[in-house]
């Protein structure tokens, strides 16, 4: 049975995305404004956002600074999304905080969506619990996004792909520009190198609002638990902001410990059994953008081999793209899903890859017995990608078996939005 703050946000599904702010400060507003706090530092992007936040929060935390992280999609936990000095937050004090904003909602007669209500509660604990600086990741967009109501001091921009392009706008300077919407005059921006087109449009912003830009400082890092050298590049970036956040205080030794024990689950996650062999590789690649550098990433470490992979793809998601891409590191295909209905039916999946001329087993939908029976004929390890949803029902079933997944082990499972 759902605790009753739980049971409040999952009855907010009906409402799916809204983009705007109003609701949000209405919220901040009618609770004593929390998110004014704490200091707040942005992350946008279209990929990378959560392990850039994840890289910095640990960086920040290693410099005894009181951090909270605050990303999206969990994969097993809603309490995933909130972690203070890395803890995921306990669902009592998360319900506590979701009922103070149902009180609030009601009596404001706001009627206010998933994500805006879990934000604002976010806010709340931050505040409650004497969070130095939240280090927010962008749900979607940026310039409408909830978190944005908790003005932030630096923004840290990750890459620009085409994405919800429906809401974000077709274009990738479109969609830089909604983006970089989550910013305040007279703030700091940290970026990596942008296209052409790309840096004529931040040009023109940086004009038009006044941002600041923070050099990327190029520097010797330490190796990654997260293989693939995206994540390098996303360490580079949590670590500038660190340096210019921190100022004097910061320390290039402290900086390279946090990053050397620093890791990002279900993103280019290997997962070795108790005899040490290699069994999966999770990896949340859900865009054309993320696969291209899985496979990246997969032949830089793996090269030479293919592997049997299970896959499963929201229907959104420009499928004959990713799976072109995949197939330089894929030797079979096994489509899979959940039962969140964006999913591609299996069978559809299935005749896709067909399509395209590449060998493609019988799928099914994530289960316990779907995945012993595909290890039983495989000795290779099996990649498992195309969805963050599908990692999370994965490490559902794997977390008991693996070292790797004892994050999650006393986590229990909640939705994610459904949208």
């Amino acid at each position: 049975m759902l605790l009753a703050g739980f049971a409040f946000l999952e009855s907010l599904q009906v409402f799916g995305v809204r983009p705007g702010l109003d609701s949000t400060e209405k919220l901040c507003l009618a609770l004593g404004n929390p998110e004014k706090s704490f200091s707040t530092i942005h992350i946008v992007g279209t990929n990378g956002k959560g392990s850039t936040s994840l890289y910095l929060s640990k960086i920040l935390q290693n410099h005894q600074k009181k951090v909270a992280l605050y990303t999206s999609p969990h994969l097993i936990s809603l309490c995933e999304r909130l972690r203070i000095n890395d803890e995921p937050v306990s669902e009592e004090i998360l319900n506590q905080a979701l009922l103070k904003v149902k009180e609030a909602a009601l009596k404001e007669n706001i009627s206010p969506t998933y994500f805006e209500t879990l934000t604002v509660a976010a806010f709340l604990i931050c505040k409650e619990q004497g969070i130095e600086v939240l280090v927010a990741e962008a749900g979607l967009g940026g310039r409408f996004d909830a978190t944005a109501v908790a003005k932030g001091i630096l923004t840290v921009l990750t890459s620009i792909g085409l994405e919800h392009t429906a809401i974000l706008g077709d274009t990738e300077e479109k969609i830089l520009l909604e983006k970089l919407g989550i910013m305040q005059q007279e703030t700091h921006l940290v970026h990596f190198p942008l296209t052409e087109k790309l840096a004529l449009a931040l040009k023109k912003f940086k004009e038009e609002k006044g941002i600041n830009i923070v050099s990327v400082i190029e520097t010797h890092l330490p190796k990654l638990q997260n293989l693939g050298r995206h994540y390098t590049e996303n360490a580079t970036l949590a670590l500038s902001a660190a340096r210019f956040f921190l100022k004097n205080e910061f320390s290039k030794s402290l900086a390279k410990e946090a990053l050397e024990k620093a890791f990002w689950p279900g993103r280019m996650q290997l997962l070795y059994d108790k005899s040490g062999k290699l069994r999966y590789i999770l990896d949340g690649a859900h865009n054309s953008h993320a696969v291209k550098r899985l496979v990246l990433a997969m032949q830089e470490n793996f090269p030479n081999e293919k592997f049997v992979t299970v896959l499963g793809v929201l229907q959104d998601k420009d499928h004959s793209e990713m799976l072109q891409m995949l197939s330089n590191v894929v030797s079979e295909f096994y489509p899979s899903g959940t039962p969140y209905e964006r999913f591609t039916p299996v069978e559809t999946l299935k005749m896709e890859i067909e399509n395209l001329g590449l060998k493609v087993k019988s799928g099914n939908l994530m289960s316990p017995e779907f995945l012993e029976d595909i290890s039983k004929n495989v000795s290779t390890p099996i990649l498992i990608t195309g969805s963050l949803y599908l990692i999370g029902a994965s490490i559902e079933i794997l977390k008991a078996d693996f070292n790797e997944l004892a994050f999650f082990q006393n986590l229990k499972p909640f939705e994610n939005e459904r949208h």
